[in-house]
């Protein structure tokens, strides 16, 4: 399962950081983040297509482990209150 969990854009619009999560292994994660790198020349076009902007910006994909942190750290405390 991959999700955005926060877009980060420069004051001037011309960068965007996007912080993606995955749920799975590493190699799960490397493939999405590849994919997600090879298809950013396509999204960025999409955005443009549907966004009315005098420049698109330029996409910047970061893998998030926040989800996934937090995920950890539930389960932890589940256990600990057993």
């Amino acid at each position: 399962m991959t999700s955005v969990t926060k877009v980060e854009t420069s004051n001037d619009l011309k960068y965007a950081k996007i912080y993606v999560s995955v749920l799975g292994d590493e190699v799960q994660k490397a493939e999405v983040m590849t994919g997600l790198k090879s298809a950013q020349g396509f999204i960025r076009k999409q955005i443009a297509e549907r966004i009315n902007l005098r420049v698109t910006p330029e996409l910047k994909f970061i893998m998030d482990s926040s989800l996934e942190h937090g995920m950890k750290i539930s389960k932890l405390l589940s256990e600990i209150s057993k």
